[in-house]
């Protein structure tokens, strides 16, 4: 690890102004993939601003049709709350199965999104609800969002608050994890929207998290299980790995959709 300063303000104004210093600066929010890199000597920042001071960038409320939460809420907090149990059963899920309980209570949805690893759950999350991502200067769709591999349309300047999801009429969350980081090598998340059927995989694309309108048509015509026999995924452009070949994952993804359709009911 290489020397570097390190703050921890106590509002986004002051982390703002830690941003703006002309150093060369990393964000940390639960660390839980800045740390390591770090310590492998994969990033050399002159500062490090640790976010988790930061109580304005902290919380769940139910806000009209949508479940808001700060960017600094650690996973674990989402899989255990009322609201988001209540309004989005398919997120607390999804939150839940997240790594192991360290990271659970560490990691948080603003840093999981904003590092954008094209094997994390919540990108799939945000883009099958039609999430809003909000930073100190703009609202974000989530497709406009995520920008490939580790990549966001973030600024350097910029910071995300919180999240908006919209509550879906029907939803849920199907992953096959690799056993031992719970990393999805295949994530399904279905949601039945107002605006219609959204299907979002994470884990399985060599850009990262995205949308399989084929079978949001088929959802859109009969959401069951059933209604996806025979319409695939191609394996061109999905990960190939030691943990399996572009065309297991095609297939998984099939299989992880039909299971979530089913757990949506």
């Amino acid at each position: 690890m290489y020397n570097f300063d390190y703050t921890r303000p106590s509002s986004l104004d002051e982390a703002l102004k830690a941003l703006s210093s002309g150093d060369e600066v990393k964000l940390m929010a639960g660390g839980q993939t800045l740390i390591p890199t770090l310590k492998q000597r994969l990033a050399q920042p002159t500062k490090v601003i640790d976010l988790s001071g930061i109580a304005e960038l902290k919380g769940i409320k139910v806000e009209g049709n949508s479940v808001v939460i700060g960017a600094m809420t650690p996973h674990a907090a989402v899989a255990d709350s009322a609201e988001v149990k209540a309004k989005i059963p398919a997120l607390a899920s999804l939150a839940h199965g997240i790594g192991d309980p360290q990271v659970r209570n560490r990691g948080t949805l603003g840093g999981s999104i904003s590092n954008n690893d094209p094997a994390a759950d919540y990108p799939a999350a945000l883009m099958a609800l039609g999430a809003t991502v909000h930073t100190n200067k703009r609202q974000l769709a989530a497709e406009d969002f995520f920008d490939g591999m580790f990549s966001t349309a973030l600024a350097e300047d910029e910071i995300v608050t919180k999240v908006a999801f919209p509550i879906p009429e029907k939803a849920a969350y199907a992953k096959f994890a690799q056993p031992a980081s719970r990393y999805a090598l295949v994530g399904v998340f279905v949601a039945r929207t107002g605006g219609g059927v959204r299907v979002a995989v994470t884990g399985a694309g060599e850009g990262g998290v995205f949308r399989v309108g084929d079978f949001e048509s088929a959802l859109s015509a009969n959401f069951t299980a059933a209604a996806l026999e025979g319409v695939a995924v191609s394996a061109d452009g999905l990960n190939g790995d030691i943990h399996g070949s572009p065309e297991y994952r095609a297939h998984l993804i099939g299989v992880m959709a039909k299971r979530a359709v089913q757990a949506a009911g």
